[in-house]
């Protein structure tokens, strides 16, 4: 899909879980998001510095996550639903103690018509579909856990349609 033909650019992450060395997360955002349009952050940002960064980096929206501090909870909302080109969006970090991260997250919009439905919390990046809805979790582009590299998703929305790729990262590039 050529850019002229896009009409949104997101980057889309979660689970940044920083707490001190803003600067990495800094370097990620500059050498795969500079030319994004927006950023979406899907929860567990844990400091305010990260929230903070990100507002003034680009276009931003995000939710809270269960690692948050009060002071992130008290800015952003546990739950979203945003309308981008169209397109209905649902967002939730994936906490909770019943089911998958996957299956709460979708529960959580059942009442909701959601296009697309965007999480985080098990640090394991997918892209997939549930009766119609797009379901996306980015992982995460600094604490990746068990994953192999670190990730990211790229989300295009256009009306013609919606261009979604994951992107994955090994630590040298990081």
């Amino acid at each position: 899909m050529e850019r002229a033909n896009i009409n949104l650019k997101i980057g889309i992450i979660a689970d940044t879980h920083i707490t001190k060395d803003l600067n990495r997360l800094k370097t990620f955002l500059e050498k795969h998001l500079s030319d994004v349009d927006m950023i979406i952050h899907a929860g567990d940002f844990k400091s305010i510095e990260v929230l903070n960064l990100l507002r003034e980096f680009k276009s931003f929206t995000g939710i809270w996550g269960n690692n948050d501090s009060d002071e992130i909870k008290a800015l952003l909302n546990e739950t979203e639903i945003i309308e981008l080109e169209g397109y209905r969006i649902g967002l939730f970090h994936g906490h909770g103690s019943r089911g998958t991260t996957i299956e709460r997250a979708y529960s959580r919009f059942s009442d909701v018509q959601a296009d697309v439905i965007i999480f985080g919390h098990s640090h394991q990046p997918v892209i997939t579909t549930r009766q119609g809805v797009l379901l996306l979790n980015p992982g995460s582009p600094i604490s990746k856990r068990k994953e192999r590299w670190f990730s990211f998703i790229i989300m295009e929305l256009s009306a013609a349609g919606i261009n979604t790729r994951l992107a994955f990262v090994p630590a040298s590039l990081i």
